[in-house]
């Protein structure tokens, strides 16, 4: 046991894991060897399940190698020329060039840290879904087949608020696009396995649960984007590593369940707790942005908190069972509904809300001009309001021809 932290290490928790196995099994070849060719049946069974949904996916992932851009170079070598520690190793008389232009030459400046990640083909015409931060301020992106073969990805499309991109590259052939599941229907403890490039080791696969469903920002430290500006997260302790981020959390079925994202992590690498963007989200995020090459998001135009135990008490609400309406802006759906300043959202068409990020993610998925039903509480009184969906007034998007 760990003097420090009063927990058992790692090596000391697996051996007495195996021990305790090793023991079960002497118990059930010793007592009854018929329970024991069953279990050992299960396991191959479970074994051959892994196997299958891994073989029918992994022709579609691919590992993805985006190079920094000319402008993102240049601003590496200003930032290192302007490094006090740098500098002591130049002339006193050394001036920083100025400026850095288009036709500004670094030849003997490396070409800077490539960003490996992961991606999954989509459509057979071409189309990969990855990360934004995987193909963030990249000047190239090469994408990589587990065959060999590679491309350059010749349209970019990305959208940072929700974390997610495509890539487009030229096919003689059709690709194998694999089929994207039913992320609504994961339950707490579903088998899932994470497929993908950790540490650039292509074509890797781990396996896990779904450990959460997760509707709050993400803590702890490590390696991704740890606040997501929109949707709900799957968590998983499939082995999610630097490297990952993109590609497909997969379920037996060998369907797509979510796009892998970021982990949760003191040291950088896996300690159990991993992040996956559900696939519904994605399905939706990748059709706007092919589409219409940006994410077309609906509004109602309100600013809302987090409904807390003690409101909720007074209230007369179970605690996590609605939202509470800070402001609402004028001209806005909310407003043209009739919501008003302390009014609980506890109902968006017909999906229950239990806090800011579930609503985020029913309301900006709606149809312009569709019409939808809220239930709130105003006043100790449950009450529906119509509202009429509006397109936010601007879109976020990065894009690269």
């Amino acid at each position: 046991m760990d003097a420090k932290t009063g927990f058992l290490s790692v090596s000391t928790r697996c051996t007495l894991s195996i021990a305790v196995w090793l023991a079960a099994t002497t118990c059930l070849m010793g007592e009854d060897p018929p329970k024991m060719a069953e279990a050992i049946g299960q396991a191959k069974s479970l074994s051959m399940a892994f196997r299958n949904a891994a073989e029918a996916t992994m022709p579609s992932v691919v590992t993805i190698v985006a190079t920094p851009s000319p402008e993102e170079r240049r601003q590496e070598f200003r930032e290192m020329l302007e490094d006090p520690r740098f500098r002591r190793l130049l002339p006193d008389t050394f001036e920083i060039p100025e400026p850095f232009g288009e036709d500004f030459d670094l030849p003997f400046f490396p070409d800077g840290d490539t960003q490996v990640g992961s991606g999954v083909v989509i459509d057979a015409s071409g189309v990969i879904l990855t990360n934004h931060h995987v193909i963030e301020n990249a000047g190239s992106v090469t994408v990589r087949f587990g065959d060999g073969r590679e491309a350059k990805a010749t349209e970019i499309k990305a959208d940072p608020r929700s974390d997610l991109a495509i890539l487009r590259i030229p096919v003689t052939t059709p690709l194998k696009a694999v089929p994207m599941g039913d992320s609504s229907s994961l339950q707490i403890g579903d088998w899932v396995i994470a497929i993908g490039s950790p540490f650039e080791l292509e074509m890797t696969v781990s396996a896990g649960i779904i450990s959460g469903l997760i509707s709050g920002p993400i803590g702890g430290h490590g390696r991704g984007p740890h606040e997501m500006q929109r949707g709900r997260l799957l968590q998983t302790d499939a082995a999610i590593n630097p490297g990952n981020s993109g590609g497909p959390l997969v379920n037996l079925d060998g369907q797509v369940v979510g796009i892998n994202m970021a982990i949760a992590s003191n040291s950088g690498g896996y300690q159990g707790i991993g992040f996956a963007i559900p696939a519904d989200r994605a399905k939706w995020v990748a059709s706007e942005l092919i589409n219409h090459g940006v994410v077309r998001r609906a509004y109602l135009g309100i600013r809302i908190d987090e409904l807390g135990p003690e409101a909720a008490e007074t209230l007369g609400l179970n605690p996590r069972s609605g939202v509470f309406v800070a402001e609402v802006l004028p001209d806005g759906a909310a407003a043209d509904a009739g919501l008003r300043v302390n009014d609980v959202i506890t109902e968006f068409a017909g999906l229950p809300v239990r806090g800011p990020r579930d609503l985020q993610d029913v309301v900006e998925q709606q149809p312009a001009e569709s019409q939808q039903t809220m239930t709130v509480m105003r006043r100790g009184q449950a009450i529906q309001l119509q509202a009429t969906m509006k397109l936010e007034p601007t879109a976020e998007v990065e894009s690269t021809p």
